[in-house]
């Protein structure tokens, strides 16, 4: 498998599913309004809670366990693993959605606003349909399936724009826009289960009986599991705790929900770009991770990290003076809002651990370090929980900006130091200090030529001009520091590979002359 090649495809798709997200997320933000945003925004988060109790850990542990299962050979351990998998997410799933459909009133108390509570109960019946098919996708991942595994995320994100889409602009009844943005999820999760249960088939897929891999999958998923949900939980107590905070420190119900939408629906989807790489990178490399992992190949796990901290940091850092110089006028381009904007700015910083974190956590997932990664996100939303609480009255909306920094932070330096126990040292340092030179370079001449720019030419056109110029900038000094070679990177991606039979044929070629020099020596 090349893995360059592997890694351009999937991110291609990755890309343009979050660009497509992100375009929905701005019609939402336009139909919707900040408020009826954060109200949708909430319930998906509630939502999520459940979804990750039922499957979260699962799909990655199924993947390495797949990984480990190829490695010694043993393909019957691959279907027994899957069933297992299958059987845990559908039975926890179906369950967690018979209680609540029980016990909807009293659950409906959880919400602020009853409309929370609709569209939460709109999406509820595609629990068990995503949820087994989160599991189906963790089997293309652990065989390196990555063309399914991305091509049907696709098809799901368009198939929730393209109903959201119709159902916002011609579905009437007196319908609510946030309930019809709620029945786009629901479609896009029935959809998507159906083309992967059909492919999975179809690829020869068995499900063998999970006996003798119910318990071990049970034990390596819990922890990845127990961290997702904390995740999640921690999510939907902040999309509770966080409104009331803003309305203790003075905002009225309506400004502190319309202050979480815009976090949450405006600022996050743009934070979040740096994700749409990493979780590429992790994808491919995780199960081959694994695989070395088991087999001990020391050396080269410790160069695949080394690549994956590299990436990750070079993302970061060709983002964060994007997002510090033009991030005003990308949230007045995109959302209409100009304090979106403002907070995109002023949190630009937050992508470097942020990267960091993801993808440090992804392998040390594929390590087996799925406790230590727990540990490690308890402390970093303890630490998010606690800015929420405390910082509001002093930072607004930029207590939630601040909580997520503090996260991420503790998360990256402890999965860091964890890494250099696993691996021995980590090869990164100096291609760390000049991404950060070329980052602050950048930044500085980023402030200099947007104050030039806006005395001499119009709002648009110089936030125009000023992308245009710090992406050579960029590239400029990337290549100046030997941080990144364009022509070597995308010939790595499209270059041609030699064709087997001349390589073998080169070779036999060299070892007839190794074996005729001597006679001609003599």
């Amino acid at each position: 498998m090349n893995l360059y090649k592997t890694t351009a495809l999937v991110t291609a798709f990755t890309i343009f599913e979050h660009l497509l997200g992100f375009v929905y997320r701005i019609i939402l933000s336009r139909t919707l309004g900040s408020e009826g945003l954060g109200v949708y925004q909430v319930a998906l988060t509630v939502f999520a809670v459940f979804l990750t109790i039922s499957s979260s850990g699962l799909p990655i542990t199924l993947s390495r366990t797949i990984s480990k299962h190829r490695a010694r050979g043993y393909r019957e351990g691959e279907h027994k693993a899957t069933a297992a998998a299958v059987l845990l997410a559908a039975a926890v799933s179906g369950s967690i959605t018979l209680l609540l459909f029980l016990l909807r009133t009293p659950f409906s108390g959880i919400f602020s606003d009853p409309r929370c509570a609709d569209v939460f109960y709109i999406v509820l019946p595609g629990l068990t349909f995503t949820s087994v098919y989160a599991i189906i996708r963790g089997s293309f991942w652990g065989n390196k399936r990555f063309f399914a595994y991305s091509l049907i995320e696709l098809v799901e994100e368009i198939v929730m724009i393209v109903v959201g889409v119709v159902l916002l602009v011609f579905a009437g009844g007196g319908i609510a826009d946030v309930n019809k943005a709620g029945a786009a999820v629901l479609i896009s999760y029935l959809c998507s289960f159906t083309i992967a249960s059909v492919y999975f088939a179809a690829k020869g897929g068995r499900l063998r009986s999970p006996r003798g891999e119910l318990l071990p999958l049970i034990r390596s998923s819990a922890p990845v599991t127990a961290m997702r949900t904390l995740s999640s939980l921690v999510g939907s107590l902040i999309s509770v705790i966080f409104p009331l905070r803003m309305m203790a420190a003075g905002m009225s119900s309506a400004r502190a929900m319309s202050a979480y939408g815009i976090i949450g629906g405006m600022v996050m989807p743009v934070l979040m770009i740096p994700n749409s790489f990493i979780s590429s990178i992790a994808l491919v490399l995780v199960p081959e991770m694994a695989e070395c992992y088991y087999k001990k190949e020391g050396e080269k796990l410790a160069e695949l990290v080394k690549r994956s901290l590299n990436a990750a940091l070079l993302i970061a850092g060709a983002l964060i003076p994007l997002f510090a110089v033009c991030g005003e006028g990308v949230g007045i381009f995109l959302f209409g809002n100009a304090e979106s904007g403002q907070l995109i700015a002023a949190s630009a910083l937050i992508l470097l651990p942020m990267s960091v974190s993801l993808i440090a956590t992804s392998m040390l997932n594929s390590m087996g370090c799925e406790r230590q990664t727990l540990l490690f996100f308890l402390v970093g939303a303890g630490s998010m929980l606690l800015c929420v609480w405390l910082l509001p009255p002093y930072l607004g909306s930029g207590a939630l900006l601040a909580g997520m920094a503090a996260e991420y932070v503790v998360t990256a330096v402890c999965s860091l130091f964890l890494l250099v126990k696993k691996t021995g040292r980590l090869r990164s340092g100096s291609y760390f200090v000049r991404i950060l030179l070329a980052t602050v370079l950048t930044w500085g001449a980023g402030r200099l030529l947007k104050l030039a720019l806006m005395l001499c030419t119009n709002y648009i056109l110089a936030h125009i001009l000023l992308i245009i110029a710090l992406g050579g900038l960029e590239l400029g000094l990337y290549r100046l520091l030997k941080l990144f070679y364009p022509i070597a990177f995308l010939k790595k991606f499209f270059g041609r590979k030699p064709h087997p039979r001349t390589e073998k044929a080169k070779r036999r070629r060299g070892l007839s002359r190794r074996t005729r020099a001597p006679l001609r020596m003599k």
